[in-house]
């Protein structure tokens, strides 16, 4: 295992939330399994994992004296180092498979530690059953076959899929879901099953809404009305707007193809490449259609004169002129060298490279070694995010080494930041939360146990008040763990609840960009350490393996 391992480990431990000291320790579990089973030890084996530079140590724990005479165990062990010469290619093959393990396992736990008592509350259903909704669905769709003799074949249409997503901060999951439910009722007439299902898996709140398309009589069919997302999006507008939260005042509008969509965010075709290198190169002014040639083939594009075509610098095929648009082909473009006709120069705006990736090790790749077709791919998808990595580093000014070291290190601590500021928000509004329901609940049964006391703790008393009692009791409970000398009033708990609340969905506006350029500028670092083989931390030597 090497350092490049490590760097996705920690990357892998950030985007999925997992803690990264619980990946390696559970790797290092793993790990030993394997290896006594490689190594064909007689005894259990111990893997440690160097933080630093991801280096492999293997050892067998050998009893010392004699074993306990009731369990049977020894209680002291000698550790012998048999760490093979090939650790990190045996690693290597086994990584895969575990850290995919650790992954799931660990995504489980984390979903179930936090939803365990909450089944239930984050799928609803109408007129069905969300467990049986497939099911139920493909039968209406049999029966409406029968009822009406119509049978569209492979071409019908079982379900709708709707997508609704929140602002992040801005609303908990029951009233996404409540919200979602009512926009399919509301959309659908109430004459279609639908389920709702809400995701809290990103920042981003959002709702899966289906709906069966065959009516709950089994007789028709949903038909989508024309400009229907326009109608699903007036609807969900309103039900946020009711609920004070926030709508895209002035969504961009969708003209069927995602192409046309972006807009001019999308990148560029060749022949609006070609168009552009025309604009630039009547810019300079040649006297002639000839001199326009000459300028062209002077920004390595070649010519065809017998097919009046153009190849652009790295492009496969070449363009005829002809099949520009109206102003670039070759009579227009005689038109504008003479003056007769004006075209204004057009602004294209190529798309921004896309997420930065971490360079392939084609060298000491295993996969690679065996597949040359893996090997091809590699070395041209490495060549991709080096030239994105130097893009990188030139729009963020990082020329030298020690400042995109610095650089990450503050990425890194300014989200560590955020997060942890996050965090504290979060325990704090549930402490806050807790402690209003302690005073809430005390105040309506102080007098009880008032009365309690006056008895002489009167066992008949207490049967007849043993809730109102009980719960006292554990109001004071928590007051005293808290060490409060005395309660704090509703409304100033009330006031730091909604100061908290508002410092939250602030440090959340700026989540997203923070996780991104740390992202980025982590494996950008990654990328650049690679490419010049530098490494932070040498091999430990001998004597370092032996105090380990």
């Amino acid at each position: 295992m090497s350092s490049e391992l490590m760097a996705a480990l920690e990357a892998l431990a950030l985007e999925k939330n997992i803690d990264e000291l619980y990946l390696l320790e559970r790797l290092e579990q793993s790990l030993a399994k394997s290896y006594q089973s490689i190594l064909d030890l007689e005894w259990d084996a111990r893997v440690t994992i160097n933080r630093e530079t991801g280096s492999i140590y293997v050892y067998e724990l050998v009893p010392v004296g004699e074993p306990d005479e009731e369990t049977g165990e020894y209680s002291e062990f000698e550790e012998r180092d048999v760490t093979p010469k090939e650790v990190s290619r045996i690693a290597a093959q086994n990584a895969k498979s575990v850290i995919m393990q650790i992954v799931r396992d660990a995504a489980r736990q984390a979903i179930y530690t936090e939803f365990a008592d909450r089944k239930g509350e984050l799928v609803t259903g109408y007129a069905c059953n969300p467990r049986t909704a497939d099911t139920e669905f493909l039968l209406s769709k049999k029966e409406y076959a029968s009822n009406t003799g119509r049978d569209y074949g492979k071409r019908d249409i079982l379900a709708y899929h709707i997508r609704q997503s929140f602002k992040p901060g801005e609303i908990d999951e029951k009233t996404a879901n409540r919200i979602g439910y009512e926009l399919a009722l509301k959309f659908t007439g109430g004459r279609h099953a639908f389920i709702v299902a809400t995701h809290i898996d990103k920042l981003h709140f959002h709702n899966h809404i289906i709906f069966n398309s065959t009516t709950l009589d089994c007789m028709k069919k949903f038909k989508d009305p024309l400009r229907s997302g326009r109608i699903i999006r007036r609807i969900s507008d309103q039900l946020c707007i009711e609920n004070g939260l926030s709508v895209i005042e002035n969504p961009k509008p969708s003209k069927g193809h995602y192409g046309t969509w972006l807009g001019d965010k999308k990148e560029p075709t060749a022949r609006e490449k070609l168009e552009l290198f025309i604009d630039k190169i009547l810019e300079a002014k040649p006297s002639n259609f000839d001199d326009f040639i000459k300028m062209l083939e002077a920004e390595k594009c070649e010519y065809k004169r017998d097919r009046r075509s153009v190849r652009l610098p790295g492009q496969k095929g070449f363009i005829r002129l002809k099949s520009l648009s109206a102003d670039y082909n070759e009579d227009a473009i005689r038109e504008r060298i003479s003056g007769k006709r004006n075209v204004e120069s057009r602004k294209i705006i190529i798309a921004a490279p896309q997420k930065l990736s971490l360079l392939i090790d084609v060298q000491n790749s295993i996969k690679a070694q065996n597949s040359p077709g893996y090997e091809r791919w590699a070395k041209i998808f490495s060549l991709k995010q080096a030239a994105k990595t130097l893009i990188f580093l030139q729009d963020n000014s990082l020329d030298e080494l020690g400042k995109l070291s610095e650089a990450a290190q503050k990425a890194k601590d300014d989200f560590n930041n955020l997060q942890s500021g996050i965090h504290a928000a979060d325990v704090r509004m549930k402490e806050i939360s807790t402690l209003q329901k302690h005073i809430g609940a005390y105040g309506k049964t102080k007098d009880i146990y008032a009365e309690y006391k006056k008895s002489n703790y009167s066992r008949k008393f207490f049967a007849e008040h043993e809730a109102a009692i009980n719960t006292c009791k554990a109001a004071k409970a928590h007051f005293n763990e808290l060490k409060l000398d005395k309660l704090p009033t509703i409304k100033t708990l009330q006031t730091e609840y909604a100061a908290l609340s508002a410092e939250k969905k602030k440090l959340y506006s700026g989540y997203n960009a923070a996780r991104s350029f740390m992202q980025d500028i982590l494996t950008a670092k990654q990328n650049v350490e690679m490419l010049l083989n530098y490494r932070d931390t040498e091999n430990p030597t001998e004597s370092q393996r032996g105090e380990r």
